[in-house]
């Protein structure tokens, strides 16, 4: 046998050899991977409590980024697939992913679980600011339910019970028991959250932010909404001049010198309002719409309330 013929052999052993250790990669990676159950979530601030309830009884996939606006983000087509071969899909809803909706919408029809915590939540609806501020969404259901934790701990339960049900493979025992670990920590933060706002006097216990986000906080904790930079409850809405001359009335009666500006979105607007007033108005950034990514302040739900509340109390009592 000729050296070349050997050594066409060899090469086609190492082939065939390759080729049998990918196949048999792959059809391992496959039947772990179709075993393992997955939960999709649309917003991070969702998927951090998701995964919290979930822990390691299964994958928790979230479509939205870190820093992202749930009112813009999109999908690509691969998260588009991965809605379809979820077990359960849970999302935010009222209209708040607005351009993810229609997917969660396709996967529910093809057969997938899904569940809508604002829905569920005992939504709000937006009004006009309590001291004539303008409000283009008067009427409508408002979908930012998470600055309110104690509504979060009422969404806790009811997604550890759609994981239960939906979720095949998951051992209840641990779902529930991260929940109610998750339920003491959530009822920890309600209790600091109070302590924290206790000190701010009456008369400045007064908000107003860059859109319509904090209607739930105001509600549970003894807030007045004021107005709104932008009058509505999406950040995909633009105000008109005679918005921010309307707000602008509103703060100078009820003596506000605080915006409160969402840290996903650019301060322009609250900027401009600024300048509406000759400068006399604090921007303080908040992280309200969107966690941010671990160690950059707001990498979880618990640490983005904590921030906010922390922040809020200082921009309400400073001079």
């Amino acid at each position: 046998m000729s050296a070349r013929v050997r050594a066409a052999r060899v090469r086609a052993a190492l082939l065939t050899l390759v080729a049998f250790f990918v196949v048999a990669g792959t059809a391992s990676g496959c039947a772990g991977g179709d075993e393992r159950p997955r939960v999709v979530v649309t917003t991070n601030i969702l998927g951090d409590i998701t995964r919290e309830i979930v822990g390691d009884e299964a994958d928790v996939s979230v479509l939205m980024k870190p820093n992202a606006d749930p009112h813009s983000f999109g999908l690509s087509a691969v998260q588009a697939a991965e809605l379809e071969n979820a077990d359960l899909v849970v999302y935010n809803g009222l209209g708040l992913e607005e351009n993810v909706l229609r997917h969660v919408e396709a996967a529910r029809e093809s057969g997938v679980a899904t569940f809508a915590a604002g829905e569920a939540a005992d939504p709000l609806t937006f009004h006009a600011g309590e001291e004539g501020g303008p409000d283009a969404g008067a009427g409508e259901p408002d979908p930012h339910f998470w600055t309110d934790p104690d509504r979060v701990r009422e969404t806790v339960g009811l997604i550890t019970d759609q994981v239960v049900e939906h979720v095949d493979g998951v051992r209840e025992k641990a779902v529930r028991d991260n929940a109610e670990h998750y339920d003491g920590q959530l009822a920890d933060l309600t209790t600091w959250m109070e302590k924290s706002f206790a000190d701010i006097p009456e008369d400045r216990r007064a908000l107003v932010t860059n859109h319509h986000v904090f209607g739930y906080l105001a509600e549970r904790f003894g807030f007045r909404v004021i107005g709104a930079v932008i009058p509505s409850g999406t950040t995909l809405a633009s105000p008109s001049s005679s918005d921010l001359r309307s707000l602008t009335r509103a703060m100078e009666k009820a003596e506000v010198r605080t915006v409160f500006a969402d840290s996903s979105q650019p301060t322009r607007l609250a900027e401009v309002l600024r300048q509406e007033m000759g400068g006399e108005v604090d921007v303080v950034s908040l992280y309200s719409e969107s966690l941010t990514e671990k160690g950059k302040g707001a990498g979880t739900y618990l640490e983005m309330m904590r921030a906010n509340t922390s922040a809020m109390a200082e921009g309400l009592t400073g001079d």
